[in-house]
Parts: C-alpha cells; sequence; structure tokens
C-alpha cells in the first residue's frame, strides 16, 4: 500500500532523474543525520515520513559502510532503524579509491575543511553511485545552498554528475505532484 505522500516523492528532481521514479527504481543516500533525526524533539516529525515511504516500498535507501561506522556509536533505535529494514529496501554500496579521491577533492577545493572528512565521503560514495538524492539534516556542512554548490562545482569539474541534495522532509512534502512532471520525460 502507498503512503499518502507517494504522489509529491522527490517532484522537485531533475527530469532525468525522474525516469528512475518512474521505474520504481528510487533510490536515496542517507547519512547518520537522517537516521537520529528520527528520534529527535525537534525533528522527529519531519523525518518519520520518510522511514516510513521507506518501509512501504516507495524508496530504496543506500547505506554505505561510512554511515555503518556512525551506526556503532549511536543508540540501539537507530541501528534498529536502518537494519530492521527490509533487504529489498537496501541497498549497500563500500567506499573506494574513486569514492574517497572524490571526497578529499571536495576538502581541496575548500567545499568544507578537514573535519567534514566523513561529510565528504557521504557525498562522494552518492556521486558514485549515481544516487538520485542524498538526505540529510547536516545543515552546517551538506544541505547549505553554499555548499551543495561546492560539491557540484567540484563533480562538473571531475566529470561527475551533479547531486541533489535535501532534507527528508523536502523528499517527501514537495508540493508538485508526480503526475504533473511526467510531461518531462
Amino acid at each position: 500500500m502507498r503512503s499518502p505522500h507517494h504522489s509529491r516523492l522527490l517532484t522537485f528532481l531533475k527530469p532525468a532523474i525522474m525516469t528512475n521514479v518512474i521505474r520504481g527504481k528510487f533510490r536515496i543516500y542517507v547519512d547518520g543525520c537522517t537516521v537520529g533525526m528520527a528520534f529527535n524533539s525537534m525533528y522527529a516529525a519531519q523525518t518519520r515520513p520518510f522511514w516510513e515511504a521507506v518501509r512501504n516500498g516507495e524508496i530504496i535507501v543506500i547505506v554505505s559502510d561510512v554511515l555503518d561506522r556512525e551506526l556503532q556509536k549511536a543508540p540501539p533505535r537507530a541501528r534498529e532503524l536502518v537494519y530492521g529494514l527490509p533487504n529489498r529496501q537496501i541497498e549497500r554500496v563500500v567506499s573506494t579509491d574513486e569514492s574517497d579521491t572524490l571526497a578529499e577533492q571536495y576538502i581541496a577545493e575548500g567545499v568544507v575543511g578537514e573535519t567534514s572528512l566523513d561529510d565528504c565521503k557521504h557525498i562522494a560514495l552518492a556521486t558514485v553511485n549515481h544516487a538520485d538524492v542524498f538526505v540529510s539534516w547536516n545543515f552546517k556542512h551538506i544541505v547549505n545552498v553554499n555548499r551543495i554548490r561546492g560539491y557540484n562545482s567540484v563533480n562538473m569539474k571531475l566529470g561527475y554528475p551533479q547531486i541533489e541534495i535535501r532534507t527528508p522532509y523536502e523528499v517527501i512534502h514537495d508540493e508538485i505532484r508526480l503526475e504533473q512532471i511526467s510531461d518531462y520525460s
């Protein structure tokens, strides 16, 4: 059964990405903030519908070795949120020389400082694995217009596609309906 949010799901995406949504292969990379904020009093109400959409089969989450390391330090309920998902809703990816080099390039280009290496690894993994969207609540280092421009500038300079970076709330609550953008594909 589809959630009431299904028809609004990720309708802000570029037309080329919409092909994946229409085919039902909707893939979203998640970081530790996306998991942790499901239990945060300020963000839970805006984050839980995202995880419901994952459980309902509307979204495939991309889980990386970087997220696995973050979850080792997280409370058990955060780990259960991810590891309790049906296997068909999870795509696993691991860091490679390619993704590590791209992450280091974000720092070399001054997008963020060296202390944000794991954030850069997340962005790089989402990029090299062609995620439809990267979701996070990390406004300081990730979901920030200047940072997004920086990550995408490096991506374009090195021949990678731009990456959509949004909050979980934006993914579920965009106002444009999916039917309205089917004209683009």
